[in-house]
């Protein structure tokens, strides 16, 4: 299995535009890396800050795996059958393959799709290099061992001491659940200049690492306004210049 890496915070801190410019540079780079991101929030927006179209999801593919035609025969290669539909929900872009939760059809909880998500990556996980997660905003979904161990947890927070603070609760309740990881980095996103330093002064008193300060980019801003994808943002724009020194930092 490749270096895999999840994103997670609290909603509203940009985890889905951190992920996205992340996913762009290395496309960008040159390096031939085999990419698998997974929109893993059923408040699915990773495809379109990516700017493609998603058709189906591991939602979609949850209804069929219940329908009482496919439980019912017992002739069915169903191993065959769930390669197959896998296939069919994989979205195949230059340079990266995307995978998109969804939301189940009609009532009841995600457990079914949690499932499907993890015997997706148990079967596909070693197909590339890097695995990147836009996670839901908590770790409920980390307790349910969806995922495989992670190389990289990075929580994305703003700046202010409550986010901050946030970024320690994660950490620690990561370590209650037992989340096997290697790294925990933090990333503090729309900062402003003259609150910088404070900011590394708070998260070293917490003992949290940042490994990157977006700061407030009017570029990104008029991106997400109009819902352009940021796949094309400028490279010059502060916030991906940052995002730059961050992957390095991942030693990607």
């Amino acid at each position: 299995m490749g270096k895999v890496i999840a994103i997670t915070g609290k909603g509203g801190t940009g985890k889905t535009a951190v992920t996205a410019m992340l996913i762009r540079h290395l496309t960008n780079s040159g390096k031939k890396f085999r990419i698998l991101a997974i929109d893993a929030d059923p408040d699915a927006n990773l495809a379109d800050a990516l700017g493609v179209q998603v058709g189906k999801t591991i939602g979609d593919m949850r209804e069929f795996m219940q329908d009482s035609r496919f439980t019912a025969s017992p002739d069915t290669d169903k191993q065959a059958l769930f390669e197959a539909k896998v296939f069919e929900i994989l979205l195949e872009e230059d340079g990266y393959d995307l995978l998109v939760m969804g939301k189940p059809e009609g009532s009841g909880c995600y457990c079914y799709v949690n499932n499907l998500l993890r015997a997706i990556l148990d079967k596909t996980a070693t197909d590339y290099d890097l695995i990147v997660i836009d996670t839901p905003a908590g770790l409920e979904h980390f307790s349910r061992k969806i995922f495989p161990e992670l190389d990289d947890l990075i929580v994305v927070t703003d700046e202010s001491r409550r986010g901050l603070t946030t970024g320690e609760r994660i950490r620690d309740i990561a370590r209650e659940m037992g989340l096997k990881y290697k790294n925990l980095y933090v990333i503090v996103n729309k900062i402003t200049t003259v609150r910088r330093e404070k900011v590394l002064e708070n998260a070293a008193s917490l003992g949290l690492e940042v490994i990157g300060i977006i700061p407030y980019d009017e570029s990104l801003a008029k991106f997400d306004l109009v819902g352009d994808p940021l796949m094309g943002l400028p490279d010059d724009s502060p916030a991906v210049q940052e995002m730059v020194n961050v992957i390095g930092k991942l030693g990607l």
